[in-house]
This record gives structure tokens, sequence and C-alpha cells, in this order.
């Protein structure tokens, strides 16, 4: 189970590549991106609702009447910790530019990259760590948990991508950086591996589990929402919201509830 939980974070982190990857090759393919963003957002809207909030009132029923006071306290936690995180990693810099000299764009392209990167190793070490505490309690759930952060973490890799290679055009130096943010999930995941003894109590876990919640309930009303509403490409973004709830869906049926 723990390797299990090890590996899972490990391949993880490798969406990250597979962003830079599929920039390089495709030219930043926007109906492609649209729909990953909507997938990711489908999956991780009924990943919440469905399993992981069920799971973490489970894990913390030791605490008793606290356990729900808890379960929130964790979960705004969960919130605020990438809050704060993704106030490093600018949004929209990208289109500002345009109207500064091309060196300037770039400096400013470059520094973007070093700093979203920063954030990003931070923010995944805190994502490995919570999809390992989760897949070594339940396979299942983690791979729930880890389905819904890898299609985020595509698009992740695409901003990356193109925020570098637009800087250096340098293709090598653009997976290099890549490749090193995507171990970072997986850094966090040889963490848990280490304090494993630790993890293994009900109210830990539980913890874990409302902490995860509320990063995902950020990464769905934060990050996803609004590039969904705004998205051009329609009829992928209904595509993939939905493809997300069916994954889901047919995910917990197969999987049933587990104790």
């Amino acid at each position: 189970m723990e390797l299990f939980a090890l590996l899972l974070t490990f391949i993880l982190g490798l969406f990250i590549l597979l962003g830079t990857i599929i920039v390089l090759i495709t030219k930043n393919n926007e109906k492609f991106v649209s729909f990953s963003l909507a997938l990711a957002f489908g999956v991780m809207i009924s990943l919440s609702i469905f399993e992981l909030f069920p799971e973490s009132y489970e894990h913390l029923e030791a605490m008793g009447n606290w356990r729900i006071i808890i379960l929130l306290g964790c979960i705004v936690f969960g919130i605020v910790l990438l809050k704060i995180l993704d106030h490093f990693i600018p949004h929209h810099a990208l289109d500002e530019g345009h109207h500064h000299s091309k060196r300037e764009h770039i400096e400013h392209l470059y520094h973007i990259g070093i700093v979203s990167s920063v954030a990003l190793v931070l923010h995944n070490i805190i994502e490995g760590m919570a999809i390992y505490g989760t897949a070594s309690t339940s396979s299942h759930l983690g791979l729930l948990v880890g389905l819904g952060v890898g299609l985020h973490n595509i698009p992740m890799g695409m901003i990356i991508a193109s925020t570098f290679y637009k800087s250096s055009e340098n293709k090598r130096k653009t997976l290099i950086i890549s490749f090193l943010i995507s171990i970072s999930t997986f850094l966090g995941g040889m963490i848990m591996f280490f304090l494993n003894g630790v993890m293994k109590e009900e109210i830990i876990l539980g913890i874990l589990l409302s902490i995860t919640l509320g990063m995902i309930i950020y990464i769905v009303l934060f990050e996803l929402l609004e590039q969904i509403l705004h998205s051009k490409n329609k009829k992928e973004t209904i595509l993939g919201v939905v493809s997300g709830f069916v994954i889901l869906l047919i995910g917990f049926m197969t999987g049933g509830h587990h104790h």
C-alpha cells in the first residue's frame, strides 16, 4: 500500500511534464486545455461531495461533537494554504506584457516562471503529502484524488512551459525545469513515507483528508471555475465537466464504499 501511494505521487508529478511536452509539440492547443481543465473540474467537484467529505467525517469519529468543527477548520486551512502559495503564482501576467519592449516582456516572463516554479514546488510537496496520506488508507480513494490532481497538473505544466519557453526558447531548459517541478509531488510522498508510523492514526488521516478537501475546493473555486466560465471553447468545456462526473461516478460505483 505504501509503495503504491509512493508510486502514485511519482506518476502524478509526471502529468506536469506531460503538460510541458504537449505545449512544445502542439504550440498550445487551446481546445485541449479547455477540455482538461473542465474534466479536472468535474472530477474534483464530484470527488469532494461523494468521497472526500464523507471519508474525512468518518475518520474524525473519535472527536465526537467536535468533528464537524475540526473538519471545517481543516478545510479552511487547506484553502488558505493554497491561497497563500497562489499569491506567488501570477496568473494573468502573460497578457500584460505586450506594451513593454520585447526584452522587458521576456524578463518579466522569466521572473513569473521562476516565482511560479517555487510556489508550485511547495504546492506540489503539500499535494504529494496529501495524496500519499489518502492513497495509503485507501488505494481506491487515492486513485480518484490522483486523477483529479493529475488532470489539473497538465495545464499547470502547460503554463510553466509556455512561460519558460517563450522567455528562453530553449526546449531542453524548459523540459529540465518542468521535470524538477514534477518531482516535487514525489518528494511530498517521500516525506510522508518516512513519517509513516505517525500517519496511521485515524484522526491524523481525517485531518489530512480534510485539508486535502480544502485544497481541492480551492482549486475548483479559484483556479478552475474562472477558467471554465471564461472559456471560449464551450463545447469542449461542457463535454469535459460531464466526462469528469461520469468518470468519478463509474469509479465510485466500481470501488463501492470502503471502510
